[in-house]
């Protein structure tokens, strides 16, 4: 069985899938499963995909679904993977030159208490996203690795599949496409630690198109899914600043989905009752930049 999956969510990506396509192929080994996990696309991906396949050059295993964003994708993508180990690259996104090859070293007979392996993201011109993680760190979770090493900037993650299955499933709220997916990564925090690599696993690029540039839309369009990953937060072991900026968030949230009870689900009268006010600022706060000019 091959270690690894790429598993890719794409939505009318045909445009520039070939580039994640093309880096996949000169990849040494191709000992990987590229998974793609097409929402609900209208343009021609699913011909652009048949079209791969023929060339068998890489094993492609081709998945179509109803629209249900990035966390319904990630949900697909993580019940379906048999590979030992997986990671998510973005149809705008592709791998450098022996990525692949850095993964599955990094994990061949990796510790039982590591979730899996966090890598570095670097721009086209190999400039690293944020920061590199300290040297020497032998293991960290990802929250760590913000809040105490201070390595910001967006890291590329290989989960365990094994481990990933034992949390539930992103929730899918009617009407709404969007989870922070970062709400999964904070439970497996709570359990587990990662093993950092300072190698670059990922080329990024933000599109206009994608959910990087649009976070306030997705945030006015999305309430119930950014309420969820606020509650999470407010009742993780967080300190009590970060518990506070996640009521004002919380606050906001339950204002566009006017539902008050989401107030009630933090179990925090307090913490909520003196958020209360920024909440309202945020929310006019996003209203207004969101408002179409």
């Amino acid at each position: 069985m091959k270690p690894i999956t790429v598993f890719t969510p794409t939505y009318n990506r045909a445009y520039c899938l070939h580039q994640l396509y093309e880096s996949l192929v000169k990849q040494n080994p191709r000992d990987f499963i590229w998974m793609i996990i097409d929402d609900g696309s209208s343009d021609n991906t699913q011909a652009l995909v048949e079209g791969w396949k023929a060339e068998n050059q890489i094993e492609i295993d081709y998945v179509y679904q109803q629209n249900q964003g990035m966390h319904g994708a990630h949900n697909t993508a993580y019940a379906r993977i048999g590979t030992e180990f997986n990671t998510c690259i973005d149809s705008d996104d592709y791998m450098p030159d022996g990525a692949i090859a850095a993964i599955i070293e990094h994990t061949r007979d990796l510790d039982p208490k590591f979730a899996g392996i966090v890598g570095l993201d670097i721009d086209k011109s190999g400039k690293v996203m944020g920061e590199k993680m300290p040297d020497g760190l032998a293991e960290s979770t990802l929250t760590d690795l913000y809040l105490i090493h201070k390595a910001h900037g967006d890291k590329k993650l290989v989960y365990r599949t094994e481990v990933v299955r034992k949390y539930p499933p992103y929730p899918l709220f009617p009407g709404e496409n969007f989870v922070p997916l970062g709400t999964l990564y904070a439970m497996i925090d709570r359990d587990y630690v990662l093993k950092p690599v300072n190698e670059p696993l990922v080329v990024v690029e933000y599109l206009a198109d994608g959910s990087s540039r649009n976070i306030l839309r997705q945030y006015k369009k999305n309430p119930r899914g950014f309420a969820y990953a606020r509650l999470l937060k407010i009742q993780s072991n967080r300190g009590l600043k970060e518990k506070f900026i996640s009521a004002v968030h919380l606050v906001s949230s339950a204002i566009f989905t006017k539902d008050a009870s989401l107030l009630a689900q933090a179990k925090k009268p307090l913490l909520v009752a003196a958020a209360l006010p920024f909440g309202l600022l945020l929310n006019f706060y996003i209203r207004y930049k969101t408002a179409a000019r």
